[in-house]
């Protein structure tokens, strides 16, 4: 072994032995009892950033405890085609070069961007593989290859045909700089301060007015009607007339309708159908007319008038403008409301009726929501089974047509000679109604449809291959919170429908990655990291270990190089163990257990790795890995290397063979277990180290046995814990008294009664590690420094602790500080001036002051005189 830990000189070495080994590989087994994980496919935009490192480092944790403990384990990876993200950064790299989409045509398009997935899809599974991620690359899967198509035009169809997917036109979110419509999954709502502009609307032929509010002044020029709550008194007598629209002289009906809120603004609405969702299903109630004024670009329509082609919101300020000039603006509030943007590019979306593809969501979302109530798919933490419940309880019908290139493009053709529309899952060349010849479809289907189907689209699906049969439905789905209704939820209902079983059984939700600060990590606020450059500063372990360690489901974890120094110290310290463990196996031999006589130690130490692989087992079960991953650290770093390690020494260093052995032996075994056990969550240093061990199990630890139990011995494991705790106590009056390190003491004890056995078994341990130059049993003559437990007296001369004359000196400085401090204090409080001035606070700290003074005074003069008397 190299005498320090260099991450560098052994990972990826050991990557291309696991990889040429196959031992990420897994085929349907009837032997063994499958395991499946499905990586949540990352978009080919970019690389791997921190969230994606957490979030696989607890599956590549818990695919490789599975594979120990037997199973055959798959842990199926791939990349997300990732249809609007992807499309806007290679238009934003085309325009570098001056080249837009429009010039290419269409295949040229997408030869550039098949280029890209090429380029970065590539690119970030060798970022995997740099992580240790033990994925089956010979089943890398990718949302747009032939078999996921096949899937999707499968679905499409099967939908379709069922009445379940339908062309129409309705009211959808739509983004005008990508110039797409995106779905209600894809609008993030972000409160703005904003205004509630009051116009009023003159009643058609009276010299009245019905005054509204709306935070939307520029799509008045496209309003219908004007509602009002059938049940408001104010408003009885206009039902049913006619409004001037302001600024068109159109006019337009007063309706009633329960969607009105009497208390909200003036109680009367504008109804917009064309640029509202509420407002378009009451326009659907009332047959009203659709005048949409928009265009997708977000500039206002040839039918707005005087206002066509302006941008939206300079057509608000210029509406605004005009309606004062003509005495129309009743006055303007105060509004904070909150408002949509794209997901993506951050732009305020604009609902606009258009034409596009839905799916019927309310057959689709009952049976997912059933699965959810009766825990057939468990949600880990429970809490947010809410979130997926309240999503899908309330869900719309979801449009799945996007305005892109980029994707899979929608099954349907359209016949120039008939006219009459095909959905088909080949692609066709002629109608099937009368030969003439047809048009795809331009449109391409929302990223997330093929997403949906992704535990069992890459599994062969439609086909019933053995790998669907043996792999499906898969075990856990690890995801963060964020894409709960994105991805998680359109899984289980498209899971049920076509497979008839849900995807997965459980949902294992992690929170996002925050900065030291608690700040989510973004490039505007520069607090990213690179996973690859901590890899190359820290190496990937120290990484792996600094984001599960500690953390539990659900909760957000918070990322600093503080944390990465500590768990490479952590790893330094497993070396340094390890390192020690070999180095003592040139003068010994490592024997099975069955063939040494334990010791006390041995015996403790072989429990409480008992204790710790139970734990490790309870948590690795429920998918905890953070809280096995804290409860391995403090074992490794307390238990063994703190202690253990430093126990074993004496016999390590005995001239007698068998001792040597025996303490060689139980280090060995104690090493191997906690090497398997932390394997999962720091796969490079686990492997490295194992190999440097004799008799191992297995040519890999990979492919070892996960440790299910270690020899028990409970009543000695209560006896060591006796025995440190003494220690502890003389350790600390030690350092309590300033003792040097080096400087070793006689160590006198008196065991309480019945204790004898105990003491006199553990007398070795306690001269050793407590200080002890050597044990005697009694009470010493002259002053001692005291230690009692409940299991002796411990008594240490005080000659033999300090020098009488340096303690002297020592403490009358102590003193003389202490009463500085004692005077300052006082001194304030006898001051009248800083008594009727100062905050009652900050007088109570001065008497706590005197008070703390005082009591150390007392003690520092019983110490000195104590000293006097030696």
């Amino acid at each position: 072994m190299n005498k320090t830990y260099e991450p560098k000189s052994f990972e990826d070495k050991i990557y291309a032995q696991w990889e040429r080994k196959k031992y990420f590989s897994a085929k349907p087994n009837k032997k063994k009892k499958p395991f499946t994980i499905v990586i949540p496919p990352p978009n080919i935009t970019g690389q791997l950033h921190i969230g994606h490192a957490l979030n696989d480092t607890i599956q590549d944790s818990i695919i490789r405890y599975k594979r120990m403990r037997g199973f055959e384990a798959l842990w199926l990876p791939g990349t997300d085609h990732a249809s609007i993200a992807t499309e806007v950064k290679i238009t934003e790299a085309m325009a570098k070069e001056g080249v837009t989409k429009q010039q290419l045509g269409r295949d040229g398009f997408l030869k550039r961007a098949y280029e890209w997935k090429e380029k970065y899809g590539g690119r970030i599974v060798e970022q995997f593989k740099k992580m240790g991620f033990s994925c089956d690359w010979d089943r890398l899967a990718f949302t747009m290859d032939e078999r996921c198509n096949r899937a999707v035009r499968e679905v499409f169809v099967n939908l379709y045909n069922k009445g379940l997917i339908y062309r129409g036109s309705r009211i959808i979110n739509w983004c005008p700089c990508c110039k797409t419509a995106i779905s209600d999954a894809e609008v993030e709502y972000e409160p703005s301060q904003s205004h509630l502009w009051h116009i009023r609307y003159k009643i058609d032929g009276e010299d009245g007015y019905v005054t509204v509010a709306t935070t939307r002044p520029e799509t008045m020029l496209g309003d219908t009607a004007v509602a009002v709550n059938p049940a408001d008194k104010r408003y009885s007598r206009v039902i049913g007339k006619m409004l001037v629209l302001p600024l068109t002289g159109r006019k337009i009906p007063v309706i009633a309708d329960e969607y009105v809120e009497s208390g909200f603004g003036t109680g009367a609405v504008k109804i917009t159908p064309a640029h509202d969702p509420n407002d378009f299903e009451v326009g659907q109630r009332h047959n009203l007319e659709v005048i949409r004024i928009m265009n997708d670009d977000g500039t206002m329509a040839e039918n707005a008038g005087v206002y066509a082609g302006l941008e939206r919101f300079e057509a608000r300020k210029r509406i605004v403008a005009d309606l004062e000039e003509q005495g129309l603006l009743a006055k303007i509030e105060a509004h904070e409301n909150n408002v949509g943007h794209c997901y993506r590019c951050h732009t305020v979306i604009e609902p606009l009726v258009s034409k596009q593809w839905f799916v019927k969501m309310k057959p689709l979302a009952e049976p997912a929501v059933k699965v959810a109530k009766d825990k057939t798919v468990e949600f880990v933490p429970e809490r947010f089974k809410k979130v997926y419940l309240h999503w899908m309880e309330n869900i719309r019908d979801w449009c799945i047509s996007r305005q892109l290139w980029w994707g899979h493009r929608i099954p349907a053709f359209y016949c120039d000679k008939c006219g009459k529309m095909t959905v088909s899952k080949e692609v066709i060349k002629k109608c099937p109604h009368c030969g003439g010849s047809v048009k795809q479809d331009e449109d391409v289907l929302d990223t997330w449809f093929s997403s949906a189907l992704w535990p069992f689209s890459t599994l062969g699906f439609p086909d019933k291959t053995p790998e669907l049969e043996y792999f499906y439905p898969t075990d856990v789905l690890v995801t963060a919170y964020d894409i709960i209704f994105f991805w998680v939820a359109r899984m289980i209902f498209s899971g049920l429908e076509h497979m008839g079983e849900v995807p997965f059984n459980k949902v294992l939700i992690h929170g996002i990655v925050r900065d030291s600060q608690g700040r989510k990590m973004s490039k505007s606020l520069g607090n990213g990291v690179d996973p690859l450059e901590i890899i190359e500063s820290y190496g990937a372990d120290p990484l792996r270990m600094s984001l599960v360690c500690g953390i539990s489901a659900g909760g957000d974890i918070r990322f600093s190089t503080e944390k990465l120094d500590g768990y490479r110290n952590f790893m330094n310290k497993l070396w340094n163990a390890a390192r020690f463990t070999v180095l003592n196996l040139e003068n010994a031999r490592a024997l099975p257990l069955s063939q040494i006589k334990l010791t006390l130690a041995d015996k403790w130490i072989l429990t409480k790795l008992d204790d710790a692989i139970k734990l490790s087992v309870k948590y690795m079960d429920k998918y905890e890995v953070g809280l096995c991953a804290a409860s391995l650290y403090d074992f490794v770093w307390n238990d063994f290397c703190d202690w253990f390690i430093e126990l074993s020494k004496t016999r390590l260093y005995s001239t007698d063979e068998a001792d040597r052995n025996g303490a060689a032996s139980v280090l060995v075994y104690v090493l191997r277990n906690i090497l398997k056990l932390l394997h999962p969550i720091i796969p490079f240093v686990t492997e490295e180290i194992y190999g440097c061990l004799p008799n191992n199990d297995a040519e890999s630890i990979m492919i070892s046995e996960y440790p299910l139990k270690a020899p028990r011995y409970t009543a000695a494991k209560k006896q060591m814990e006796s025995i440190k705790e003494i220690i502890t106590r003389i350790r600390t009056l030690r350092a309590d008294m300033k003792v040097p390190s080096n400087k070793r003491t006689a160590l006198w004890l008196c065991p309480a009664e019945g204790c004898e056995k105990l003491i006199k078994s553990g007398a070795g341990y306690i001269e050793k590690l407590a200080g002890g130059n050597s044990v005697l049993f009694g009470k010493p003559e002259g002053k001692s420094a005291t230690v009692s437990t409940a299991w002796t007296e411990v008594y240490i001369p005080m000659g033999e602790l300090v020098n009488p004359s340096d303690e002297l000196e020592r403490l009358s400085k102590e003193l003389e500080t202490c009463l500085s401090e004692l005077a300052r204090a006082e001194g304030k409080l006898k001051n009248e001036g800083f008594v009727k001035k100062a905050p009652p606070k900050l007088i109570e700290e001065e008497k706590q002051k005197v008070e703390k003074y005082s009591e150390l005074k007392k003690k520092i003069e019983t110490a000195i005189n104590e000293i006097k008397n030696i």
